[in-house]
Order: structure tokens, then sequence, then C-alpha cells
């Protein structure tokens, strides 16, 4: 009766209740130690909704894969507000710096389908827009033009000429 069970949990939070609880439950594996373990890999989240795959055995061991949060989550707790905008494109909630976005695309870079910083920063960006969030000082649209254009190149690409 080996298996595996997806949950999201808030980063170094995670308890014995909804959701894993119900999950874990009815496997052979001692929920507590999934849950310390979970808290442990993910404290670092700091109550950020991360994404958590358990893998179990039926002698009762398991394993724990540890996702990266979403790239909205990840605005969201750098930036500092709990809801995004319901009129992205008039009604800004945030402003990042370019080193704020720099820093969500490499934690991201893995998860994206994008092969360099440079390129993540522009999909980091694309959710910003959705979000109402502005990069220094600009609408994320008119950011990704100056991306674009070269210009923040010697902060979006100093590690991989490097």
């Amino acid at each position: 009766m080996a298996g595996t069970i997806e949950v999201l949990v808030p980063g170094g939070q995670a308890n014995p209740g909804p959701p894993l609880g119900p999950e874990l439950g009815p496997t052979p594996v001692d929920v507590q130690a999934v849950v310390q373990e979970i808290n442990d890999q993910t404290e670092a989240f700091d109550g950020t909704e991360v994404p958590v795959t358990v893998d179990y055995e039926d002698d009762g061991s398991f394993s724990i894969d540890v996702g990266v949060p979403p790239t909205a989550e990840l605005i969201k707790d750098e930036a500092g507000f709990d809801t995004g905008s319901g009129e992205p494109q008039k009604d800004f909630v945030a402003d990042l710096s370019i080193e704020q976005v720099k820093q969500i695309a490499e934690q991201k870079l893995p998860d994206l389908l994008a092969y360099d910083p440079k390129n993540a920063a522009k999909e980091v960006v694309g959710t910003c827009a959705s979000m109402g969030v502005t990069i220094e000082g600009d609408d994320a649209r008119e950011f990704k033009e100056k991306v674009d254009a070269g210009e923040y190149d010697d902060v979006l690409l100093e590690e991989a000429a490097a």
C-alpha cells in the first residue's frame, strides 16, 4: 500500500490537522514524525505556502520532497502584502526592487521554463503584472520592456557572466 501524498503547507508550521492529518491517518507512517520533518525542511519559508510531497512505504518509512512556493506567494512574502490587486493595471499594492525580483527569480529558476536569471526575472515580472505589483516604481509591463532592452543586464546577468 505504498503511496504518495501531495499537499500545500505553511512553511515551518505544518501540524497533524488538515490537510496533512486526514491524508496521513490511514497510512502506516508516524504522522508526528512526518510533520516534524516537514517543519524542519520548510522552516526557511516561515509561513509561506510550500508544496510538499510525502512518499511512504508499507513498513512506515517515508521521504519528503519540498518544492518551491508558487511565484505569487514569494512575491507576496517579499513585498509584504496579503492579497493582490483587484485591478492590477490601475491599483498597485506594492513595489519591488530589481534585487528582490532577481532573488525570487533565482529561487524559482529550477521550476521555471527560463534558462537564465534574466528570463526567469521576466516570468516573475509577468506574475507581478497580474497581481498589481510595480518594480522600481514602473508598471510591470514597462519594466519588462526595459529588461528586454537590456537596461538591467548588469544586475540580472552578473552571476551568469561570472
